[in-house]
C-alpha cells in the first residue's frame, strides 16, 4: 500500500495513490511517500518520481553497515531495526528504511509497529515537520520512546520478579522448584525481549550517528534537525545504558534462581539422607534378632520382645537428637 503525505498549512493530508491510474512520469509533489507492503509497481513509481532505487525486502533484513547505511543518487539510504508485537508474548523485529531525497522523505517497511501508527496520527494536527527530514526524526523519536515505555515496563516486571525469587518464607509461605521454575521462563522471555530492545537501539545508534555525520558535511540542513538528532542520540545512550543494567540484573536473578533450586534439592536429598541414617540402626537391631540361629538367648527371655523395641527406638532417637544438636537438621 502507498500513501503520499502533503504539506498543507500546518497539517498533512495523507492521500492513497492508485498506481495503475497513476502516470508513471508524474511528479506527486508528497513530502512522505509511506510504502507499507509495496508491490513492484508501487517501488517503481517512487523510483520514477524521486530517481532512486527502492531496496528489496532482501536487502533491507542485510545486517552489515555498508547495507544498512549508504548515499546514491544524491539520497541517503538508512534501514533501522524497530520491534513488533510488543503486547504479545512474541515480540519481533522488523526492518524500516528511511529514504531522503532532498527535502522528501521515503519510508519502506513490512510491518506495523505501534510507533508508526501513532506518529501518523498525530500527522493530520497542526505540527512542526516542515521536511523530510524532520518527519523522519518524528518517527525515530516515537520509536525512541516506545522502547523507554518497554523499557520501564521490563524493569517493573523485573522487580516482580526479584521480589518473587527474594520473598521470605515467613511472608510468602514454602517455596516449591515449579514456582521457581516458572521464574526461570520469565526472566527467560524478558531477556529474549532486551535482546531484542538491544538490536534496536544499536541500529538506532548507527543511523543517527551516520546521517549526523552527513548533516555536518551539509551545511543547509536546518539546525533544528541537528539538534533534534543530538537530543535522540543522547536518549539512545542512555536507553542502551539502561538496556545493559536490566540484562546485568536479569542475569543476577538467573543465578541466583538457580542457586536456590539447587539448595532446595540439597535439602530433600539432605532429608532423605538423614531419614536413611536414622532408620539403619533399628534396621539392624531387628535384622540381628530376625536371624534364624538355634542359640540366641534373648528369644527365651521374657522381656526381649520389648528389649528389643526400646533398643530400636532409642536407636532411632540417639542419631536424630545427635544430628539436630550440630545443626544439621
Amino acid at each position: 500500500m502507498m500513501t503520499c503525505y502533503f504539506r498543507e498549512n500546518d497539517a498533512f493530508k495523507p492521500i492513497l495513490i492508485d498506481v495503475p491510474t497513476t502516470n508513471p512520469h508524474a511528479d506527486v509533489a508528497a513530502m512522505w511517500f509511506e510504502l507499507l507492503n509495496p508491490t513492484p509497481e508501487e517501488d517503481r513509481l517512487v523510483e520514477s518520481i524521486l530517481g532512486i532505487s527502492i531496496p528489496t525486502r532482501e536487502e533491507m533484513e542485510e545486517i552489515e553497515s555498508s547495507a544498512r547505511l549508504y548515499t546514491e543518487a544524491g539520497a541517503e539510504f538508512m534501514t533501522v531495526t524497530i520491534l513488533t508485537d510488543l503486547d504479545t508474548d512474541h515480540p519481533g523485529r522488523t526492518p524500516v528504511t528511511f529514504i531522503l531525497k532532498g527535502s522528501r522523505l521515503v519510508t519502506v517497511r513490512y510491518a506495523d509497529p505501534r510507533p508508526f501508527k501513532t506518529f501518523i496520527g498525530g500527522l493530520q494536527r497542526p505540527n512542526r515537520y516542515a521536511t523530510g527530514e524532520l518527519i523522519m526524526l518524528g518517527l525515530l523519536e516515537a520509536t525512541i520512546d516506545r522502547l523507554a515505555d518497554v523499557l520501564e515496563n521490563t524493569s517493573n516486571n523485573i522487580d516482580a520478579i526479584s521480589r518473587e525469587v527474594f520473598r521470605s518464607n515467613s511472608q510468602a509461605g514454602r517455596r516449591n522448584t515449579r514456582n521457581l521454575q516458572t521464574v526461570i521462563e520469565q526472566i527467560g522471555r524478558k531477556g529474549d525481549l532486551l535482546g531484542l530492545a538491544r538490536e534496536s537501539l544499536v541500529s538506532l545508534s548507527r543511523l543517527l550517528t551516520y546521517h549526523r555525520a552527513l548533516d555536518i558535511e551539509n551545511p543547509k540542513l536546518t539546525k533544528e534537525a541537528r539538534q533534534q538528532t543530538k537530543v535522540l542520540q543522547r536518549d539512545v545512550a542512555s536507553l542502551s545504558d539502561h538496556d545493559s543494567f536490566l540484562s546485568a540484573k536479569l542475569s543476577f536473578l538467573l543465578d541466583a534462581t538457580l542457586g536456590l533450586i539447587n539448595l532446595e534439592q540439597n535439602q530433600i536429598i539432605k532429608i532423605f539422607s538423614v531419614a536413611a541414617v536414622v532408620f539403619l540402626p533399628p534396621t539392624l537391631v531387628a535384622s540381628i534378632y530376625g536371624m534364624n540361629f538355634d542359640f540366641m538367648p534373648e528369644l527365651d527371655w521374657f522381656f526381649g520382645y520389648p528389649f528389643a523395641i526400646f533398643l530400636m527406638i532409642a536407636s532411632a532417637i540417639l542419631p536424630y537428637m545427635y544430628f539436630k544438636r550440630r545443626g544439621w537438621l
